[in-house]
């Protein structure tokens, strides 16, 4: 068979290992690399390129940045005179046009991080420990007009453990998914895979996270609260406010004791870490992030406090 010629799309860390496979693979051509225009980042708001322009650059790849890749017609012309067999969409950050998506021989393959139909939309790894599931996974679809409703190509399980926060999570979901991209496009270009319609039934929507969503409620569950901080691990990060302060919480555990108290007191302090109350059970701190400094132990951190 000679090489699939592919278009790849994307921008965060979570695509580059499929990037990489594609590019390594004697399988395929990567052709260019669609990415989304530079953004400021860090104290400068220097303009940083997205980390798959960067490898795009480091392996001499063409690479287009529209603004609105629907509004762009000369990239999308540049894109046809390419012919590929196959557009790959993964966490690219744009909806494309019926016009986009006619462009490749076979189709547009989208990898979305999710069991689809649970968690169409932006932020599927994040929603999936915030309510305390065991079980999310990686699936591979056609890409349509709609969002994430495409036929299913492939789909792989990805195990939750009760304690990996959604850093860990995109890092198993990134591993896993060059394979699956792999199978999908050599299985529907050789006619192998015939993609299933998506059950209409446990349809749900990962909206994208808002800030105040991460202010951490004392009235829940300790076990609803450790969820979250694992599901906003780093970004954004679960906070509470203390003498004004925004402390973040990087790393909890719930544990099944009662002590008197109200919601959010620190009932008791100890080197294993600070023990808060909350609507049911109490909520170990262990490490924390307060304004403007580095990430600490919560013991060494109370010990800071003026009792």
């Amino acid at each position: 068979m000679t090489k699939l010629n592919i278009i790849f799309f994307g921008t965060p860390d979570i695509g580059l290992k499929s990037l990489e496979h594609l590019y390594n693979s004697d399988k395929f051509n990567v052709q260019a690399v669609v990415t989304q225009p530079d953004k400021p980042s860090g104290r400068g708001h220097k303009l940083t390129p997205s980390p798959i322009k960067v490898f795009a650059l480091e392996h001499d790849l063409t690479v287009f940045q529209p603004k609105s890749i629907r509004k762009e017609p000369e990239i999308i012309e540049a894109l046809r005179e390419l012919k590929p067999d196959f557009f790959v969409t993964f966490a690219f950050g744009q909806i494309l046009s019926q016009e986009v998506l006619d462009i490749p021989k076979y189709e547009t393959i989208n990898l979305h991080v999710s069991l689809l139909p649970k968690y169409r939309g932006a932020n599927p790894i994040q929603r999936a420990i915030i309510n305390g599931d065991t079980e999310t996974g990686i699936c591979t679809m056609i890409t349509e007009l709609g969002l994430d409703c495409g036929d299913i190509c492939m789909k792989k399980p990805i195990e939750i453990t009760p304690n990996m926060n959604c850093v860990e999570l995109f890092e198993i979901c990134s591993a896993e998914s060059p394979e699956l991209l792999e199978k999908t496009l050599l299985g529907i270009a050789e006619g192998t895979i015939k993609p299933q319609k998506q059950s209409e039934e446990g349809v749900c929507f990962a909206d994208k996270l808002k800030k105040e969503e991460c202010k951490i409620d004392w009235s829940k569950s300790a076990q609803r609260i450790h969820n979250l901080v694992r599901g906003v691990y780093k970004c954004p990060g679960a906070f509470f406010e203390y003498d004004g302060k925004i402390i973040k919480v990087m790393e909890t555990e719930p544990i099944n004791e009662d002590l008197q108290g109200s919601e959010g007191d620190f009932v008791r302090i100890s080197k294993f870490g600070v023990d808060v109350k909350t609507g049911s059970g109490l909520l170990r701190l262990k490490k924390i992030k307060p304004e403007g400094k580095g990430e600490m132990s919560a013991y060494d951190w109370s010990n800071g406090l003026h009792h």
